[in-house]
């Protein structure tokens, strides 16, 4: 099993995307019970809070519902335990490593690490642009499980 942890700031808007819409994809494809996913935060300023509204409103125009899921915080254990940490931005990255132990580093990254385009997602938080959150985002889990799958 491939276990998958998605991480940004606040765990509100870009990693619960992205936990969401893995779990989608790889369920339409009759994977579900080869992944663990998972998103958590680097902060603690969202947790117990839902799903941003934004994000809500994009996964629920997909037939996504993430209305169970409440921020969580990472943690080094989590760390241990997933096989890719995935990180937004840079700056999640660079928090994530401050979490991890050295050894676990190697499983760290950016989510489009895995596209054409390596770059960091925006914060929708301070853009309101949920929309091209969503694009990025949807390219980059794509990118991520053919490189998942390359790699068998």
């Amino acid at each position: 099993m491939t276990k998958i942890m998605f991480v940004c700031l606040g765990n509100i808007c870009r990693s619960p995307m992205a936990e969401f819409l893995m779990r989608d994809l790889v369920e339409k494809l009759g994977r579900g019970d080869e992944f663990c996913i998972a998103s958590a935060a680097t902060s603690t300023w969202e947790i117990g809070n839902g799903v941003h509204r934004g994000t809500r409103e994009v996964l629920l125009a997909q037939g996504i519902d993430p209305s169970k899921k409440r921020a969580v915080l990472l943690t080094k254990k989590d760390c241990s335990a997933y096989d890719y940490i995935i990180g937004m931005e840079m700056t999640n990255v660079k928090d994530i490593l401050r979490i991890a132990d050295n050894a676990d580093a190697h499983k760290v990254c950016r989510l489009l690490d895995f596209t054409d385009t390596p770059a960091d997602i925006d914060d929708p938080w301070y853009t309101g642009d949920f929309e091209t959150t969503f694009r990025e985002v949807s390219a980059g889990i794509r990118g991520l499980l053919s490189h998942i799958d390359a790699q068998k």
